[in-house]
């Protein structure tokens, strides 16, 4: 999660760093300088509010207590639907394909 918020923020060097300076860089190019200084004061007051994000996941301290969720499947079953769904997937794309013809 914190990594998503970093990206979304445009801090380096992350996915969304890399997007938002490619957008900038080719926005100023064309010479959007205005827009440009637009978007990095609007980036800049986005990060506050994703840093408050983590701030409060990972710094903040969290009183309430939350009840337990108990599982009902065993780690075999759980194995089991887990490998019926990769492969059911991953066969579905070969059948699609045959029959396409």
């Amino acid at each position: 999660m914190m990594l998503a918020l970093f990206s979304l923020a445009g801090i380096p060097p992350v996915a969304g760093f890399f997007g938002k300076f490619f957008l900038f860089t080719a926005a100023a190019s064309k010479g959007y300088y205005i827009l440009v200084l637009i978007a990095v004061l609007n980036a800049t007051v986005s990060l506050y509010y994703y840093l408050k994000v983590i701030k409060a996941m990972f710094i903040d301290r969290n009183d309430l207590r939350y009840p337990t969720l108990k599982v009902i499947c065993s780690q075999g079953s759980a194995l089991r639907s887990a490998c019926l769904a990769f492969f059911s997937q991953d066969f579905s794309g070969y059948f699609m394909n045959t029959y396409s013809r």
